[in-house]
Parts: structure tokens; C-alpha cells; sequence
């Protein structure tokens, strides 16, 4: 590291046509102060309320417009911009969005700076007599999904108030109080865990909140709109809030609201505590704003297609994801990892927790929804059967690294696209964690004859205090502490042995009196899943899963595709001679299992072609559950509603 004097650094900044390390107020420049640091968050009171108004108005643009209004004291003032977003699991606030900062106080700009080592902090010297800034900036959501989340379309919009908050640092979030407001375009009407205060024409304010619970408390708003009461009769409601592209998606049966009905009750028959005042379920229907599903302690952000309600037998893959959320309720937001747990959201998160936090709720939407009717039970087996299929064949990558090292995955990729997905892995806790907890059920079963289950765990473990919405951590001495209250066993050597070991997790089927089977016949799972993801799915054939245009993603590490020499980003042009199709491809497997000749592909590399033969003659490969005769089956008592 290099140091230079205040005109040797000016000399030097200007030979590189810089300008020099000043920045300039109203009255004149001033240094930067090097001296700057981000103070650490204190468990005391903010003196004073912020205020915070945000215009939503601005669909042509897709900006949100905020004010805010900070009390402060005289001296150096630093803010944050929300970092580590719960849920998310990662470093992940989307700071490059945000444009247009100024801040005032008695009338006169007051410059700000960046921290050099924290790009998440902003500085403010606030002069004597100063007891107010006033902040005002624009949040620039994205204008297509190759920038992130899609948030703002004509019909809808989605506002997390992370994005358009900032706060000041040294405190802990819940010890800072703020009074929102947002004003939405003609028309809108919305959803959101917060209290309303008063309207003013199209202007909402909402009722002081600590921040950690406004952040908490995301918005959906929109032009067609449906509320649905999930619980009808209850003390503590539960609301079921549709946001749609057009008025026809929001067409629903009573059948279908039943289910959803049923999912609440099944929930607390399971727990038998819930942790919320109210509980509002947040849903989007479209194909413009993106997809979503975020949990909170008394709301989730969930989005699916148009066809939700009105395409019911077609729509029926993704409809855990209700269940997923709101189980988070439970696992996730009121009991916590004691590591996932931070005094604000600019402190560093720590995961390993996630194979609960994420693995037991995966466990629980796909159990779930089966109880409440969202999901048959044949349609949750073959369900089952796909992810099991995965960790039987599907994740080569088990082979060097461990379900418990996956945790660190939110931060290490933060979900990017990942080269040989299959064998670097990426975030293997959730379906690693839910067949790790289907063999514990299945342990539980076993040692007690049948009397005990992971139910007993859940309400145990889960179902304490009920109506409180505060947050309750743990450590993995708590989770073994409560197995052992169920049935004693050695639940830390049975956990860490599938957690950090190099295990086939896909035996928990075994365990529960089911076995994973392959055949030629691609079960409804499969082809639902073709269908929602455009591709051929030929994992467990060929080693390749290509899409309509024949580009295949991921290759499987060591499979026929790979050793002979295919990559994922290569694309398939001809099958045999012939145009590349999906369909073709397929044919061409089938027919290879009764003929000794390779299968002859045309592929494209860069500018490159090349011809690849693949000497497969297995057949199609598509992963079932059977039965396994004279072994209880504990799998349908899982699935069976209480």
C-alpha cells in the first residue's frame, strides 16, 4: 500500500485525469475523512421515528420514488442500505439500484460519502444545531429479468421495503422506530402484514413498526385483486391475497379454496401453536412480474403462473410453494439458527443452519400440501421420487463435497448459473435436508414401533408459545436435545453422518418402505417438469437435459454424454443425421437400446462443429417409487392428513 501527500495525490490523480480526493458541498469542498468507520449495532432505543414515504407511480419507468426523513444527532451519521436480506440467505441488497441520493438538513445539501470497504455504508457529517436529514433517492427496479427481479408491470408491483429504506447504523433494526407510507398508482389496491394508520386519496400510511418488521412486512399491490379468508371465524385471521395479469385469472372455485383452507388447519393440527397476529399470504399471478417465493414471519411473497386457479389440473407442480412459505413461518422465522439471527442487515449472516431452516420446511411443503389436497398422494410420490432420483444418481458432486458445506452456497454462487451444477452442487440443503429428515421420521418410527414420528419433533420443537412473533434461535444441540426428547438415539452421529458424510441420501425411501426404481416411462412429474422447464429430461440416460434449441445447461459428471466429450455449452444441432429436436433425441435413445450403433449427435462449440458419438444403450431412464414388500410403509402415514 502506497501513500502520497495531499498534492502528490492531486499531481498523480490529475495525470490520470482524476479529480482529487475532495468532494464538494454547498459551501465549498472538504476532505475526506479516512476516519470514518461503521459503528457497530448497540441493543438501545433510536432516539426518534423515521418517517419513510415511497411513490410507487412511476409503472412506465418501473422507479420507486422515496423520501425519508432520519433524527439525528450533530457529528458523523452513517447509513445502511439493507445487505443481507433475510431469505435470502446471502450478501445479496440490491445497492446497485439505488440512484439519485441527496440529503438535506435546514435547507442546505449535505454531501454524503461512500466507505471505501463497505459499499452498503454511506457518511454524513451533520452540522451543529442539525436534528433532521432528509433523504430522497430513487430505487431503478429492473426493466427485464436480466437485471434481477422484474417488481413493476402495468398491472402489478411487488415493493420489499429493504429496497427503499435506508437506516441508521448502531443500532439493532428492532430498536429503530418508522412510520411508512407508500402512495400507488389509480386504481391499486394491496396486501401487506403492516397496520394501516389512514388514507389520503392514494396515499397509505401505515402505523409505526421496529425496522426489523418493516422489512418484514413486503407489499404486493395491483389492479385485479382477490382476498380470500382462509380461516373464517378465527381470532387470528389468515388471508389468502390474489394479484393477477387480467380480472379472469382470479376465478376460484370452492373447491380450490378448501384446499387452501385445509393447508391452515393442517398446519396447526401439526404444530399446535401459530406464530403471527394475522398471517397474510401474498400471491401474483402473471407472466411479467417475476416469480417469487420469500417468507416472513406474517406474510410470504409467492408468484406462479396466471393459471393458477383457472388451469388447476396443469398448475398442480408448483403448488407446495404456499405450503414451503408459510411453514417458514414456523422453521425459519420464529425459530431461527442462532447464526441466521443478526442484531440488523448489514451484519454477516452464518447458514449452517439452513439444513433446518430450509431442509425441514422443503420436507414440510411437500408433506404439506399433500395433507391439505393441494398435491395427491401419487402425484407427491413421484414427486418424491424425482428428488430422491437426484441424490441416488443425480449428484455426483456428494462425492467430494457435503450437504453441511452447501449451506455456504447463498454466498459463495448467490444463485448464478453454475458450470457442472450436478457436481459443484449449489444449495443442496433444501432437497439434501428434506430427504435427511424423512429418514429421521423414519428412525423415529423405528424405534418406537411406530408410536412416535417427526410430527412429535415438530410440535416439540416448533409449537411453543403460541401467538408470538418474536424470534426464538437455536443451535444443533437444540435440535439433538429435542430428538432425544422424542426417542433417545445417538441423533447427532444419525444428523452428521448425512450431513457431513458422503452418504446416498435417496435410502430414506428405503427406510419408510418405499425403493427408487428407473423405467422407460417418464411419470407425470417428469413430464410436468418438461413442460414448465422446455427440455428433455435425459439425466439419468444420456447424462444431458436439453432444451427446444439444444442447449443443455448442465452435462452429468462422469455420464455417457460427458466421456464422450459433450459440455454444457455446447448445442446440439442433429440427432443422427437428422434436425435436432427434443423428441428426436429421445426416439434416438429408445432406439439405441435395441441397436449396437452410437448415438451420432452434431454439436456446436463456439464457432466450432464437431461430431460426437455417444455408445449408450440403456433406454430411457425416468425415476419411480414401488413398494417394498414385508417393510411397513411408513411414507403414506407421512403423507396422510391429521
Amino acid at each position: 500500500m502506497y501513500k502520497t501527500t495531499t498534492l502528490a495525490a492531486a499531481m498523480l490523480a490529475a495525470s490520470f485525469g482524476l479529480a482529487a480526493t475532495t468532494a464538494m458541498a454547498s459551501d465549498g469542498p472538504h476532505p475526506i475523512k479516512p476516519e470514518y468507520t461503521v459503528p457497530a449495532p448497540q441493543d438501545v432505543a433510536y432516539p426518534g421515528t423515521l418517517k419513510l414515504s415511497v411513490d410507487a407511480t412511476d409503472l412506465a419507468h418501473r422507479i420507486f420514488d422515496v423520501h425519508e426523513t432520519v433524527p439525528v444527532k450533530s457529528g458523523a451519521v452513517t447509513l445502511l442500505f439493507p445487505e443481507w436480506i433475510p431469505g435470502h440467505h446471502s450478501p445479496t441488497g440490491p445497492i446497485d439500484k439505488l440512484a439519485g441520493l441527496t440529503i438535506h438538513a435546514a435547507g442546505k445539501r449535505l454531501e454524503w460519502e461512500r466507505d471505501p470497504g463497505n459499499v452498503y455504508a454511506f457518511h454524513v457529517n451533520v452540522p451543529e444545531g442539525v436534528s433532521t436529514l432528509d433523504l430522497h433517492f430513487q430505487f431503478l427496479s429492473p426493466q427485464s429479468r436480466s437485471q434481477g427481479r422484474v417488481v413493476m408491470t402495468p398491472e402489478m408491483l411487488n415493493l420489499q421495503w429493504n429496497d427503499v429504506a435506508l437506516y441508521p447504523a448502531g443500532y439493532y433494526g428492532r430498536d429503530i422506530q418508522i412510520q411508512p407510507s407508500v402512495t400507488l398508482p389509480e386504481g391499486f389496491k394491496f396486501a401487506t402484514a403492516l397496520e394501516v394508520a389512514g388514507h389520503h386519496g392514494n396515499t397509505v400510511q401505515f402505523k409505526p413498526i421496529d425496522f426489523e418488521n418493516l422489512v418484514d412486512s413486503p407489499m404486493f399491490a395491483g389492479k385485479y385483486y382477490k382476498r380470500i379468508d382462509l380461516d373464517p371465524g378465527a381470532k387470528t385471521p389468515v388471508h389468502l391475497n390474489v394479484f393477477a395479469d387480467q380480472a379472469k385469472d382470479l376465478k376460484v372455485t370452492p373447491e380450490q379454496i378448501k384446499a387452501h383452507r385445509k393447508l391452515v388447519q393442517q398446519m396447526y393440527k401439526m404444530y399446535g401453536a401459530h406464530h403471527y397476529n394475522h398471517y397474510d399470504f401474498l400471491l401474483a399471478l402473471s407472466d411479467k412480474m417475476s416469480g417469487i417465493g420469500l417468507e416472513h414471519h406474517r406474510s410470504s411473497e409467492n408468484g406462479s403462473s396466471p393459471g393458477y386457479f383457472t388451469d388447476w389440473k396443469k398448475s398442480w407442480l408448483g403448488r407446495d410453494l404456499l405450503a414451503h412459505e408459510f411453514n417458514h413461518s414456523w422453521d425459519g422465522k420464529y425459530r431461527r439458527p442462532a447464526g441466521l439471527w443478526t442484531a440488523n442487515f448489514n451484519e454477516i449472516k452464518r447458514d449452517h443452519g439452513l439444513w433446518v431452516y430450509e431442509g425441514f420446511t422443503q420436507y414440510s411443503g411437500y408433506v404439506m400440501a399433500t395433507r391439505a389436497g393441494l398435491w395427491d398422494k401419487k402425484q407427491a410420490l413421484e414427486m418424491a421420487a424425482f428428488v430422491g432420483a437426484r441424490y441416488d444418481k443425480g449428484r455426483p458432486g456428494l462425492s467430494w463435497r457435503t450437504i453441511w458445506d452447501t449451506t455456504n452456497d447463498p454466498t459463495i454462487a448467490q444463485r448464478a448459473p453454475l458450470p457442472y451444477r450436478n457436481y459443484q452442487m449449489s444449495e443442496d440443503y433444501y432437497s439434501g435436508g428434506q430427504l435427511i429428515w424423512l429418514a429421521a421420521d423414519a428412525k423415529i418410527r423405528d424405534l418406537t414401533h411406530n408410536k412416535r414420528n417427526l410430527n412429535d419433533f415438530a410440535r416439540a420443537f416448533f409449537g411453543m408459545h403460541n401467538g408470538a412473533w418474536d424470534i426464538n434461535t437455536y443451535t444443533f444441540d437444540d435440535v439433538v436435545n429435542t430428538l432425544n426428547g422424542v426417542v433417545k438415539y445417538d441423533w447427532a452421529s444419525f444428523l452428521n453422518n448425512r450431513l457431513k458424510g458422503h452418504v446416498n441420501l435417496s435410502k430414506a425411501f428405503a427406510d419408510e418402505g418405499w425403493k427408487l426404481v428407473y423405467n422407460d416411462t417418464p411419470s407425470p412429474a417428469v413430464k410436468a417438469i418438461e413442460a414448465r422447464r422446455h427440455y428433455a429430461d435425459l439425466t439419468y440416460s444420456l447424462g444431458i437435459s436439453p432444451n427446444g434449441k439444444g442447449h443443455m445447461g448442465d452435462v452429468l459428471w462422469n455420464s455417457p454424454a460427458f466421456k464422450a466429450g459433450l459440455a454444457p455449452s455446447m448445442t446440439i444441432v442433429a440427432v443422427n443425421g437428422a434436425d435436432y429436436s427434443p423428441e428426436r433425441l429421445t426416439d434416438a435413445v429408445k432406439a439405441a437400446k435395441d441397436d449396437k450403433a452410437s448415438i451420432t449427435l452434431l454439436v456446436k462449440s463456439f464457432d466450432q462443429y464437431k461430431t460426437v458419438q455417444i455408445d449408450y444403450h440403456g433406454g430411457l431412464k425416468y425415476p419411480h417409487l414401488e413398494r417394498i414388500k414385508g417393510k411397513p410403509d411408513y411414507l403414506s402415514q407421512v403423507l396422510k392428513p391429521l
